[in-house]
């Protein structure tokens, strides 16, 4: 019978962990690509569409008929915007998790052979936060929550023209649901933009 070996004979396979840091080091890549897929895909789709909407001549009558649909179609891009966030902030968090397992094998490295500790710039401790201000993540993700704030503001000013006459209230309300749009845009994306582990 094989007897069973000691903690301190048990030795990883560098094979297996150099396997692990480049999977990782993949994942955090496409992460990031992921994040520019996105963000592009729903910047191309809302310039397009505002784009189409702006090159028809419309009289102010045949507007009135058509408020009602643009009033829909800015609002289910004001729900893309929302996904859009949501997937940059996953997106961010994931390529965040990468990071910290990219830095687990270095610190493992590091313990076995500390003379290579002043190779490595990123530890665990010094890993840009998720939620880094001024970083391209947030500035993407600020980017799409003001175009939904937008796209909102857009929803209700073809709702309130379909209604009646665009009056100074009217302008209020348009304001208020551009600030609330980008208020929430924003914090749905604070509050996506975690490691669950």
């Amino acid at each position: 019978m094989p007897r069973l070996r000691t903690e301190s004979e048990i030795i990883i396979p560098d094979d297996i962990l150099i396997a692990e840091y480049e999977y990782i080091a993949s994942t955090a890549h496409d992460a990031n690509e992921d994040r520019s897929r996105v963000a592009s895909f729903y910047f191309v789709s809302v310039g397009s569409i505002v784009a189409a909407i702006l090159g028809t001549q419309f009289a102010k009558d045949n507007l009135k008929s058509v408020s009602v649909a643009f009033s829909i179609l800015f609002f289910v891009l004001t729900l893309l915007g929302t996904l859009t966030i949501a997937q940059l902030a996953r997106l961010r968090a994931a390529w965040h998790e990468s990071i910290e397992a990219m830095n687990q094998i270095k610190d493992f490295y590091i313990k076995k052979f500390p003379e290579t500790e002043p190779a490595f710039k990123w530890r665990i401790k010094t890993i840009p936060p998720t939620d880094k201000q001024f970083s391209i993540a947030n500035l993407i993700a600020l980017e799409v929550a003001l175009l939904g704030a937008l796209t909102t503001a857009a929803a209700f000013y073809f709702i309130l023209f379909a209604l009646e006459e665009v009056t100074l209230l009217s302008w209020v309300i348009i304001t208020i649901s551009f600030a609330a749009g980008a208020g929430f845009q924003w914090w749905w994306y604070k509050h996506l933009l975690v490691d669950d582990r």
